[in-house]
């Protein structure tokens, strides 16, 4: 009997979410699936761990998974604690996703989604965010997990260099409207963000973070044009943070004799 990979699957909108059960039912075509999620929404959380504060687990139901489970922490913490207490041994790939809005660009810095995907990688994992540019809550999976699929048998087959994540963005079109993948560098971006003021009832403020996507990026090697075009993007993320190509003017202008 031919032996079927050990997928790991991950989220940040909760192990009841929509996304990952699509994910999930997807992943359960190609191996054996285990589930380790947060308990409830973690979107925004970036690579954050718990520190000062216990977890807790509880075993649950997802569809599709041979074991689920349902951790009080952010998306990291359910890598670690998946990798280290729940499968004690690397999976043969880690997904992440199915995320509820976009993480192309910038997003890439706050998504837990990513950042799930990132720990895989920094462990050793082959590993994959996949997000859908759609927030609603009915939001139709079924082309995201299609490509989640064929992109997870695809890195099963061939594998990712150390370190090395990639980060999947699926349009909001149906799937035979796609039309097909695109590789792409993430697109130069940032959020101009405001504080929305409102009043409780008892008339004290209390704020809502809001704000406008603003790129002047107009490449066409980008993921915003790729997801503006038709496209599925998928971007190689890394957690070397250096700014490489800066070193030598650094030394060159004597911050080395600081």
């Amino acid at each position: 009997m031919e032996n079927r990979p050990l997928i790991m699957v991950v989220n940040d909108d909760g192990y009841n979410a929509p996304g990952i059960a699509a994910l999930t039912k997807a992943m359960s075509e190609i191996g054996e699936v285990v589930v380790v999620a947060p308990k409830g929404a973690m979107s925004g959380m970036g690579h954050a761990i718990t520190l000062n504060d216990t977890l807790r687990v509880d075993e649950v139901s997802v569809e599709g998974a041979s074991k689920a489970y349902a951790l009080s922490g952010t998306p990291v913490d359910c890598v670690k604690f998946g990798t280290k207490k729940v499968l004690k041994s690397k999976p043969d790939i880690l997904v992440s996703g199915i995320n509820h809005g976009s993480n192309a660009s910038v997003n890439v810095i706050y998504s837990g989604t990513m950042s799930a995907a990132l720990e895989g990688a920094l462990e050793g994992i082959p590993s994959i965010g996949f997000s859908l540019c759609d927030h609603s809550i009915d939001a139709d999976f079924t082309a995201s997990a299609h490509f989640a699929k064929i992109l997870t048998q695809k890195v099963l087959k061939d594998g990712l260099p150390n370190g090395t994540c990639l980060n999947v963005n699926i349009p909001k079109l149906d799937l035979d409207m796609i039309k097909g993948t695109k590789v792409a560098r993430q697109c130069i971006a940032y959020w101009d963000e405001e504080f929305d003021e409102r009043k409780d009832p008892m008339g004290k403020s209390y704020y809502w973070l809001t704000g406008k996507f603003m790129t002047n990026d107009m490449g066409e090697d980008t993921d915003e044009w790729a997801l503006k075009n038709g496209y599925v993007s998928i971007v190689p993320v890394q957690s070397d943070f250096t700014n490489h190509g800066l070193l030598k003017n650094l030394e060159d202008n004597g911050y080395t004799k600081a």
